[in-house]
């Protein structure tokens, strides 16, 4: 990366900017989950070098600032993991996983405190996708008591939400529907996290199940030769119901 961004060195690489390299950045990162996604080992590892040279880049802008250095990245990663193991670095105890999460957050509490006052919801990343942060701006109010008790409450918000985007709807009333919309998901996040969902993951997953169905739409209607679009929606419904079938049965053969 010092050789890319010498004075001989790589043009484009050098007019790059912190600013520039955010999209490639949070593309990386995507494209690291996609190779997850597909169980692609060997894109795995590739992904995780292109990622990894983000963080190259950014440290040796930042070098470049006379701010830090990768040298500095990776020793303020491992002095952290070293002062919140203390049960694996020193002589603290955690029998289980759970403790060791409660004993992680009593420290970065204890280190939040030696900095400064700070908010409840402070350090939540703007940058998360929109659903992971919800998910864990209501993790956060819910550790200080502002939250429902179990998932029934979190259930009859979602019902509520439900109910006043009907009722922006039949107004015809577009600002409102946006606003209630957005109640709604939220509401819908902090049903999953009482039910121990990951929000993020299991839309990812719906949205890959989607594409699998609508595939399978596609092949069947190309077998008629057809297209989607010289079909109709009783037709594609019908496939749909095919799909889920299919899928239902592929899961009890795989039971088995």
């Amino acid at each position: 990366m010092e050789r890319l961004l010498a004075p001989d060195g790589c043009p484009w690489d050098r007019e790059q900017t912190l600013d520039t390299l955010r999209p490639f950045l949070v593309e990386e990162t995507y494209e690291v989950l996609d190779a997850l996604e597909r169980d692609d080992v060997p894109g795995h590892c590739e992904e995780l070098g292109d990622l990894m040279m983000q963080i190259v880049f950014h440290a040796a802008i930042r070098r470049r600032e006379g701010a830090f250095s990768i040298d500095d990245v990776c020793d303020s990663i491992s002095e952290k993991l070293v002062r919140r193991h203390p049960h694996v670095f020193a002589d603290a105890v955690a029998e289980d996983a759970k403790q060791v999460l409660v004993q992680w957050e009593q420290i970065k509490d204890a280190e939040k405190k030696d900095s400064g006052p700070r908010r409840t919801l402070d350090g939540v990343p703007l940058g998360l996708p929109a659903l992971a942060r919800a998910q864990k701006l209501g993790s956060r109010a819910g550790k200080v008591g502002f939250d429902w008790d179990g998932y029934v409450g979190s259930l009859g918000k979602v019902r509520e939400e439900v109910e006043e985007i009907a009722e922006a709807a039949a107004r015809g009333d577009g600002a409102a529907a946006h606003h209630e919309l957005g109640d709604l998901l939220f509401a819908v996040v902090n049903l999953a996290r009482k039910l121990d969902v990951d929000a993020e993951q299991a839309l990812r997953d719906a949205s890959a199940k989607f594409s699998r169905r609508f595939e399978y739409i596609e092949d069947r209607l190309a077998e008629r030769g057809k297209t989607p679009r010289d079909s109709n929606l009783d037709e594609m419904d019908g496939l749909w119901n095919d799909a889920k079938r299919a899928e239902r049965d592929g899961d009890r053969a795989a039971e088995k």
